[in-house]
């Protein structure tokens, strides 16, 4: 049995062996895979974001003395309303995966340093699925209003 003494901690109590090591990426498994999710989700809103504001452009540079397609700058208000729906989904699932970081943080300095309980873990989980459903009621706003027969006509 080693005998514990008082003062400074050991260099070696600090750094884990393989079952410690093991528990700490078994831990970690569902934050990443929320984080990868989230990612793979931003990366899909910004594609959209992006076309959304090609689209704005391509209308905007429609000439006002052109009659045959000026109605179709009608359509910039919707665009512009997507814009921000995607924007703030985009925004609201970003925090989400600052909140999944942290969390991988905390999970992985905890164990590292040995202590027990990772306080706050489970609220930063909640927080950060709260902002990632936040991200897809926004994302599904902006499908409910991104086809329009406006978009088959330039």
């Amino acid at each position: 049995m080693r005998r514990r003494t008082w003062g400074a901690p050991q260099l070696n109590e600090f750094i884990p062996d393989a079952v410690r090591l093991s528990h700490i990426f078994a831990q970690a498994t569902a934050p990443t895979f929320f984080l990868g999710a989230i990612a793979a989700f931003v990366s899909l809103m910004t594609s959209r974001l992006s076309a959304v504001i090609e689209r704005t452009r391509v209308l905007n540079a429609i000439p006002e003395d052109d009659l045959r397609r000026a109605h179709l700058k009608a359509d910039l208000e919707r665009l512009r309303r997507r814009a921000e729906l995607l924007n703030a989904g985009i925004l609201s699932s970003l925090r989400g995966g600052l909140c999944a970081t942290l969390l991988l943080a905390i999970i992985f300095l905890t164990e590292f340093i040995g202590f027990k309980y990772a306080y706050g873990a489970g609220l930063l989980f909640v927080v950060a699925t709260y902002f990632l459903g936040v991200g897809l009621y926004r994302f599904a706003q902006e499908a409910k209003i991104s086809v329009s027969s406006a978009d088959e006509h330039l």
